[in-house]
């Protein structure tokens, strides 16, 4: 790991550091990018730098931009979410400018973070595969819990749409989904 890489990924766990919301006992930003840099490693063992950055970085200070400072419903949480992306992107081009990344480096962190050439950008597209592995390891269970049989299928065939044909596979090889979930993957 180069020491510009050390840098970032130091600069980002410590504002992510800062959340005031805990997940195990540990500020939940932080938490997150730690599972998100390890699925990347485990997923993308070669990953570049910006890829590495940019997984790390998915949720920098995700706390400051409060969801219910949004309207609710699709339109608000889609603001939101959008605005979320901007903010991510700001914050590690920040960070990675500050630790001597070029401009070509920066804007490529950007597109990943701001989901920008989904199914058309192979590093974008990586990036989406973890966040999906993110979630369906370490976030789908408490979230199948609070939620209605038909928003679970909502969900698991929206994450499955957003996936790589290769990483659906994946995702039938490494996880025992019933039936009915499973077949959102098949596709």
């Amino acid at each position: 790991m180069t020491t510009r890489l050390q840098a970032v990924l130091a600069a980002i766990d410590s504002a992510n550091s800062a959340d005031p919301r805990l997940d195990e006992g540990r500020p939940e930003a932080l938490l997150y990018g730690e599972r998100m840099s390890a699925e990347l490693t485990r997923l993308v063992p070669d990953a570049p730098d910006v890829l590495q950055i940019a997984a790390r970085g998915q949720h920098v200070e995700r706390w400051k931009l409060a969801r219910a400072t949004y309207p609710e419903g699709r339109a608000g949480y889609l603001a939101w979410r959008r605005a979320q992306a901007v903010h991510h992107a700001e914050v590690v081009s920040g960070l990675m400018s500050e630790a001597g990344y070029g401009a070509e480096e920066i804007a490529a962190a950007g597109r990943m973070l701001r989901k920008e050439g989904i199914k058309r950008d192979a590093l974008v597209q990586a990036l989406e595969d973890v966040i999906c592995f993110v979630f369906l390891r370490w976030y789908f269970a408490p979230f199948a819990a609070k939620h209605s049989p038909e928003k679970v299928q909502d969900i698991v065939e929206k994450t499955a749409r957003k996936m790589s044909a290769p990483a659906r596979a994946r995702v039938l090889e490494e996880f025992d989904l019933p039936a009915d979930l499973a077949a959102a993957f098949t596709g």
